[in-house]
Protein backbone atom coordinates (compact mmCIF):
# COMPACT_ATOMS: atom_id res chain seq x y z
CA UNK A 1 0.00 0.00 0.00
CA UNK A 2 1.18 3.56 -1.17
CA UNK A 3 1.76 6.56 1.22
CA UNK A 4 -0.14 8.51 -1.52
CA UNK A 5 -4.09 8.30 -1.08
CA UNK A 6 -5.66 7.01 -3.87
CA UNK A 7 -4.68 6.33 -7.46
CA UNK A 8 -1.59 8.19 -8.73
CA UNK A 9 -3.95 10.20 -10.52
CA UNK A 10 -4.64 11.74 -7.29
CA UNK A 11 -0.97 12.69 -7.08
CA UNK A 12 -1.03 14.69 -10.20
CA UNK A 13 -4.04 16.57 -9.79
CA UNK A 14 -3.21 17.59 -6.24
CA UNK A 15 0.22 18.99 -7.33
CA UNK A 16 -1.57 20.67 -10.54
CA UNK A 17 -4.13 22.12 -8.38
CA UNK A 18 -1.36 23.00 -5.42
CA UNK A 19 0.98 24.60 -7.97
CA UNK A 20 -1.82 26.85 -9.66
CA UNK A 21 -2.93 27.52 -6.26
CA UNK A 22 0.31 28.78 -4.92
CA UNK A 23 1.00 30.76 -8.27
CA UNK A 24 -1.89 32.91 -7.53
CA UNK A 25 -1.27 33.40 -4.30
CA UNK A 26 2.34 34.93 -5.03
CA UNK A 27 1.07 35.92 -8.33
CA UNK A 28 -1.08 38.42 -5.56
CA UNK A 29 2.08 39.49 -3.98
CA UNK A 30 3.98 39.82 -7.12
CA UNK A 31 1.62 42.06 -8.82
CA UNK A 32 2.16 44.95 -7.00
CA UNK A 33 5.27 45.21 -8.93
CA UNK A 34 3.99 44.34 -11.74
CA UNK A 35 5.92 41.12 -12.00
CA UNK A 36 4.60 37.93 -13.26
CA UNK A 37 5.56 34.55 -11.56
CA UNK A 38 7.64 33.93 -14.90
CA UNK A 39 9.86 36.80 -14.21
CA UNK A 40 9.97 35.83 -10.12
CA UNK A 41 11.05 32.67 -11.37
CA UNK A 42 13.98 33.94 -13.32
CA UNK A 43 14.93 36.23 -10.14
CA UNK A 44 15.14 33.04 -7.99
CA UNK A 45 17.58 31.37 -10.49
CA UNK A 46 19.55 34.22 -11.12
CA UNK A 47 19.43 35.65 -7.45
CA UNK A 48 22.42 32.80 -7.03
CA UNK A 49 25.11 35.00 -8.30
CA UNK A 50 26.44 33.00 -11.06
CA UNK A 51 24.44 34.11 -13.91
CA UNK A 52 22.93 31.13 -15.73
CA UNK A 53 23.26 30.94 -19.34
CA UNK A 54 19.49 31.50 -21.59
CA UNK A 55 19.00 27.58 -22.37
CA UNK A 56 19.27 26.72 -18.69
CA UNK A 57 16.91 29.96 -17.64
CA UNK A 58 14.48 28.38 -20.40
CA UNK A 59 14.60 25.15 -18.72
CA UNK A 60 14.56 25.81 -15.11
CA UNK A 61 11.55 28.87 -15.74
CA UNK A 62 9.25 25.94 -17.99
CA UNK A 63 9.62 28.83 -20.89
CA UNK A 64 10.10 28.69 -24.59
CA UNK A 65 12.94 29.90 -25.48
CA UNK A 66 11.32 32.98 -27.27
CA UNK A 67 8.80 33.79 -24.61
CA UNK A 68 11.83 34.02 -22.05
CA UNK A 69 13.80 36.54 -24.47
CA UNK A 70 11.02 38.39 -24.38
CA UNK A 71 10.96 38.29 -20.76
CA UNK A 72 14.50 38.93 -20.05
CA UNK A 73 14.05 41.72 -22.59
CA UNK A 74 11.41 42.86 -20.28
CA UNK A 75 13.63 42.95 -17.17
CA UNK A 76 16.54 43.77 -18.85
CA UNK A 77 14.84 47.75 -19.47
CA UNK A 78 13.62 47.43 -16.11
CA UNK A 79 17.47 47.44 -15.03
CA UNK A 80 16.93 44.23 -12.83
CA UNK A 81 18.99 41.78 -15.31
CA UNK A 82 21.81 41.88 -17.41
CA UNK A 83 23.51 39.54 -19.84
CA UNK A 84 27.01 39.16 -21.05
CA UNK A 85 28.53 36.29 -23.48
CA UNK A 86 29.76 33.76 -21.44
CA UNK A 87 33.46 33.83 -21.14
CA UNK A 88 34.38 29.92 -21.57
CA UNK A 89 32.04 29.42 -24.54
CA UNK A 90 31.53 32.73 -26.60
CA UNK A 91 28.32 31.32 -28.68
CA UNK A 92 26.14 31.52 -25.39
CA UNK A 93 25.00 34.43 -23.48
CA UNK A 94 24.40 34.50 -19.60
CA UNK A 95 22.33 36.38 -17.69
CA UNK A 96 22.56 38.18 -14.13
CA UNK A 97 20.90 40.02 -11.72
CA UNK A 98 21.99 44.05 -11.28
CA UNK A 99 22.35 45.44 -8.28
CA UNK A 100 18.90 46.61 -8.61
CA UNK A 101 18.04 43.39 -9.22
CA UNK A 102 19.42 42.10 -6.47
CA UNK A 103 17.51 44.66 -4.27
CA UNK A 104 14.78 44.12 -5.63
CA UNK A 105 14.88 40.40 -5.47
CA UNK A 106 15.70 40.80 -1.74
CA UNK A 107 12.73 42.68 -0.92
CA UNK A 108 10.75 40.57 -2.96
CA UNK A 109 11.87 37.26 -1.15
CA UNK A 110 10.69 38.72 2.15
CA UNK A 111 7.00 39.49 0.80
CA UNK A 112 6.98 36.10 -0.57
CA UNK A 113 8.47 34.40 2.29
CA UNK A 114 5.72 36.29 5.12
CA UNK A 115 2.80 35.72 2.18
CA UNK A 116 3.82 31.43 2.67
CA UNK A 117 4.25 31.87 6.55
CA UNK A 118 0.98 32.66 6.69
CA UNK A 119 -0.60 29.45 5.42
CA UNK A 120 0.77 27.92 8.58
CA UNK A 121 2.66 25.12 6.78
CA UNK A 122 4.98 23.85 9.43
CA UNK A 123 6.31 20.90 6.63
CA UNK A 124 6.90 23.94 4.08
CA UNK A 125 10.62 22.78 3.91
CA UNK A 126 9.89 19.34 4.21
CA UNK A 127 7.37 19.42 1.20
CA UNK A 128 9.70 20.89 -0.63
CA UNK A 129 13.01 18.36 -0.05
CA UNK A 130 10.25 15.57 -0.87
CA UNK A 131 9.25 17.53 -4.38
CA UNK A 132 12.99 17.88 -5.20
CA UNK A 133 13.24 14.06 -4.71
CA UNK A 134 10.73 13.16 -6.90
CA UNK A 135 11.62 15.56 -9.68
CA UNK A 136 15.51 13.87 -9.25
CA UNK A 137 13.55 10.29 -9.86
CA UNK A 138 11.69 11.68 -12.72
CA UNK A 139 14.52 13.42 -14.14
CA UNK A 140 18.11 12.06 -13.48
CA UNK A 141 19.53 14.69 -15.29
CA UNK A 142 18.17 17.02 -12.28
CA UNK A 143 19.36 14.52 -9.12
CA UNK A 144 23.05 14.62 -11.12
CA UNK A 145 22.95 18.71 -11.21
CA UNK A 146 21.09 18.95 -7.88
CA UNK A 147 23.91 16.73 -6.36
CA UNK A 148 26.68 18.13 -7.94
CA UNK A 149 25.50 21.87 -6.42
CA UNK A 150 25.34 20.46 -2.69
CA UNK A 151 28.64 18.97 -3.07
CA UNK A 152 31.60 20.06 -0.49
Amino acid sequence: MSDVPGAPADLLRSLTRAERLLSRRLGAVLADDALTIEAWRVLCLLADGQGHPMSEVSAEASLPPGTLTKLVDQLVDRNLVFRRIDPLDRRRIRAYLTARGRREYDRLDQRVRASLAELGVPQAGELTRQLADLIGHLDPAHRRDHAEAIRP
